[in-house]
């Protein structure tokens, strides 16, 4: 069994797709995956599974929601390796690291695509593209940023999915190897 965090996009927002974090776990369970944990109600899970094929987890995830809850939602799962890399390779310093957010991506965009979202600058908001992860620092917070994860799914032609420092550092401990 190897562990993987499952990112679900766009759950439990103003009252939109409201999928209960029990019952969640339960529908995880039942569908063939092992030690399911939630956290916080945005989305993020913790599970086990025998299969190997990340597009096979997140596919698994994704059906069993729709016929459970009836409706579609975007999945992102990650190793607790890669998560651990992401987390590691910010490329802020320790403050902003903790200010700031990983926007992770399904795919490592073509470096052509970087470099036409790259050309976009707000004052107060800086980011860096990095292999699978935009590192997101605003002096506002993320709620007041002019760039949001639809503008760099659009340029970037990938899927993307934020977390914040804090919720990052909790997967991380929550996904360790006992």
């Amino acid at each position: 069994m190897k562990t993987y965090i499952a990112l679900l996009k766009g759950i439990n927002v103003g009252g939109h797709k409201k999928v209960p974090m029990a019952d969640l776990r339960e529908l995880l369970t039942k569908s063939g995956f092992e030690n399911v944990q939630t956290y916080i109600q945005s989305g993020n899970v913790i599970l086990q599974s025998s299969k190997s094929d990340i597009s096979v987890i997140e596919k698994n995830i994704q059906e069993s929601i729709m016929d459970h809850f009836g409706f579609e939602i975007s999945v992102l799962v990650k190793t607790r390796s890669d998560l651990k890399r992401i987390f590691n390779d910010s490329p802020f310093s320790e403050e902003k690291k903790k200010a700031s957010y990983f926007m992770l991506l399904r795919n490592t965009p073509e470096d052509d695509l970087v470099k036409v979202a790259s050309e976009k600058v707000y004052e107060g908001e800086e980011y860096k593209i990095l292999k699978d992860c935009i590192y997101f620092f605003c002096e506002k917070g993320f709620g007041q940023a002019k760039f949001n994860a639809n503008f760099f799914e659009r340029k970037l032609k990938t899927f993307v999915t934020a977390r914040n420092y804090n919720t990052m550092v909790k997967l991380l401990s929550l996904s360790e190897e006992k």
